[in-house]
């Protein structure tokens, strides 16, 4: 093999400096098209001088103060490549981090302008920390409500997630570290996730699972983490359909798959189809792929394009043109970061239920009763590697009795004593009760309900005060039996840090409420989809997707069932109008639709109008699926025209027998309003 060649010492220092010298050169003087282009060529220059030793580094995993890492190879100036977690900050238990919103909640912003900003931030605490690869955004599709790692995900929706996906991506990778998108693929339970084969049809893979891993690879995301799980009964890491043909070869992805850490199951099955580092160890792309290389089994060029994939990801964010910065006891907090927590906690939090306008709290009470053990302690992040140590947690108690002022009496009661805590609440002019519901990785949740002690509290508190709100900390949705009896419910899916100055934000008025919900809050357990036990958990370690593209809100939609709040729902402190929908087709390639969103209330407020678009009946697409989206922030009685530009290619659905993506024809329906169900307009158009 000519990469292990030796060279005379002279003559290989020469070699180096020379090749030093055309890769410097190769970044000079032009700005490539796409970036990743240019990086795999300057990436296949190097490797093609590489021993098969050196190529091996970077292909697996050695112990490191991280929670992964590959070693350097000095002679050719390739630092070490240090992974971290998580989707909403520094993880591991690294300290002097920020305590972020998880990313559900920055997806419930529905903001990509804010999740951007959000994600830059977690970006660079990562750089700052020493870290050049940061292990998220995760956006495997919440099919299960009760999924442990819904809190972690981008929601329900495959347009949604793809549309805040891209945001996210780049930007973490703005501070010159590459992202990692996870997991693919299916790893839509936590429920024996090492041993369940997640067996989907094709079209439901197309139109629901691959979708934001499909704008992840078009925004330019380095690297993707293969999953657990097994895909049609093939392992994750080892599975030529979902690695090789589908990320690699279709959708285009240039930057290498690592496994998730122990998902790595073979030597020759994993690297022939389409596993690329093995992390965290060496167990299998060590010594054995070295031996399957020598001996034939593994073939040399499938090393070389393992590695090129590695360089071309470091490359192309430009880890390989600068030193490497950073350790893992700096100090990655500052106040503008303390800022951002704080606005995307707020911009998070979601106004399901306003009986009579309660909310924001009158100027007139001056008597406040904060109930629950949440209201002193908050539940206000997940676990798992998702989880991270915080700083300090503002308290609802902290923040709503500074944002109070000296004039209001804040009181608090436990969640243990419910005739201690409905007396306060009767002598109270407002009863604020906190409660939350705790998710993690490697397991999912029970079921749905807060539990029974959270439930009877409610209702013991709502007895006794008719102004009665319910705030509730949550990881994805949660059963509400008592929303009927309360006046007011705001979720704030997991806020971090910030959790006590954000709510008090919110429930004074400061903030006018613009959270939609990303996910749909059941009337029931019963109501949900893939509730029958063959499709989760499985049955013999077999999950059937057989309700194939009827995931969240479409499943409601074509059952006729009323969840108790639907997909993108969330209300505001003021109202809006919505007129005048049209269409044009300003190109072969795009369909332009084109309303009037008015605020008709006292305050100002932000609106996210959203396009769902209904198939012809032949198709067998569910009965409406979100296509579009757009948040404005208007003043009172404002008014402004929102566009929304649709590609034809939208307009497609996955043809199994062709494999391929066919275009819709005939009549399509449009319906644009404030929620799935909330639909203020509709027209039909032909394509």
């Amino acid at each position: 093999y000519k990469s292990e060649r030796r060279l005379e010492t002279t003559s290989d220092a020469m070699k180096i400096i020379l090749l030093s010298l055309v890769l410097s050169l190769s970044i000079v003087g032009a700005i490539p098209v796409n970036p990743m282009d240019s990086a795999r060529d300057r990436a296949k220059l190097l490797v093609s001088n590489m021993t098969m030793d050196e190529k091996l580094v970077l292909v697996s995993g050695v112990k490191s103060p991280y929670v992964g890492s590959t070693a350097a190879i000095p002679k050719w100036k390739i630092p070490p490549l240090y992974l971290q977690d998580g989707p909403q900050g520094v993880g591991d238990g690294l300290k002097q981090v920020t305590f972020w919103p998880c990313t559900l909640a920055a997806v419930s912003s529905w903001d990509t302008k804010l999740m951007y900003k959000y994600a830059q931030a977690i970006g660079w605490e990562q750089k700052v920390k020493g870290v050049n690869i940061h292990l998220g955004p995760m956006v495997n599709i919440a099919r299960i409500p009760t999924g442990g790692r819904n809190f972690e995900s981008f929601g329900e929706d495959p347009h949604l997630s793809s549309a805040m996906v891209v945001p996210y991506v780049q930007g973490v990778q703005s501070n010159g570290i590459m992202a990692t998108v996870k997991h693919f693929v299916d790893n839509n339970q936590e429920l024996n996730r090492t041993l369940t084969s997640a067996n989907v049809p094709q079209r439901a893979q197309w139109e629901i699972y691959y979708p934001a891993f499909k704008a992840a690879v078009d925004a330019g995301v380095a690297t993707a983490m293969c999953s657990y799980n097994r895909i049609n009964d093939t392992y994750a890491c080892e599975n030529d359909q979902t690695l090789n043909k589908d990320l690699k070869n279709r959708m285009g992805f240039k930057g290498f798959v690592m496994s998730d850490w122990g998902a790595t199951h073979s030597t020759e099955k994993a690297a022939i189809n389409g596993l690329d580092q093995q992390m965290p160890g060496a167990s299998f792309f060590g010594a054995k792929l070295k031996d399957a290389i020598i001996k034939g089994r593994v073939p040399h060029s499938r090393l070389d394009d393992m590695a090129i994939r590695v360089l071309t990801a470091a490359y192309s964010v430009g880890i390989m043109d600068r030193k490497p910065s950073g350790n893992p006891k700096a100090n990655a907090r500052n106040t503008t970061h303390d800022h951002i927590a704080k606005e995307v906690a707020t911009q998070s939090a979601i106004l399901l239920k306003n009986h009579n306008g309660l909310l924001p709290i009158s100027p007139s009470y001056t008597k406040i009763a904060l109930i629950g053990d949440d209201a002193t302690k908050p539940l206000a992040g997940g676990g798992g590697s998702g989880g991270v140590v915080p700083p300090f947690i503002v308290s609802p108690l902290d923040g709503i009795t500074k944002r109070a002022g000296n004039k209001v009496s804040v009181k608090a009661a436990g969640s243990s004593d419910h005739s201690k805590a409905a007396q306060l609440a009767s002598q109270s002019d407002i009863a604020i009760l906190f409660v939350s519901a705790y998710s993690h990785e490697g397991a999912d949740r029970d079921s749905l309900s807060l539990g029974q002690k959270n439930d009877k509290l409610i209702e013991a508190v709502a007895k006794a005060q008719k102004h009665t709100i319910v705030v509730v900390f949550a990881p994805g949705a949660v059963l509400m039996p008592w929303a009927s009896q309360v006046s007011g419910v705001i979720v704030s899916p997991y806020p971090g840090q910030a959790c006590g100055n954000a709510i008090a934000s919110v429930l004074f008025g400061d903030y006018n409420p613009s959270g939609k919900l990303p996910v749909t809050f059941p009337l029931s357990e019963s109501q949900v989809p893939a509730s029958s036990p063959p499709n989760y958990p499985g049955i013999a370690n077999e999950a059937s997707y057989s309700e194939g593209l009827m995931v969240g809100y479409r499943w409601y939609d074509q059952k006729s069932l009323s969840p108790l709040f639907p997909f993108g729902h969330g209300l505001s402190y003021t109202t809006f109008a919505y007129s005048g929908l049209s269409y044009t087709f300003p190109s072969t390639d795009v369909v332009q639709f084109s309303f009037t969103v008015t605020n008709n209330g006292p305050v100002a407020g932000s609106e996210v109008a959203q396009l769902y678009i209904g198939f012809p009946k032949e198709t067998n697409e569910p009965p409406a699926v979100l296509k579009g989206f757009q948040k404005v922030l208007l003043n009172p009685k404002q008014g402004t025209l929102i566009t929304i530009n649709v590609p034809r290619t939208e307009f497609s659905i996955w043809n199994v027998a062709k494999n391929d993506w066919e275009r819709t024809k005939g009549d399509h329906r449009v319906s644009v309003g404030s929620s799935s169900r909330d639909i203020r307009l509709n027209t039909q158009f032909k394509l």
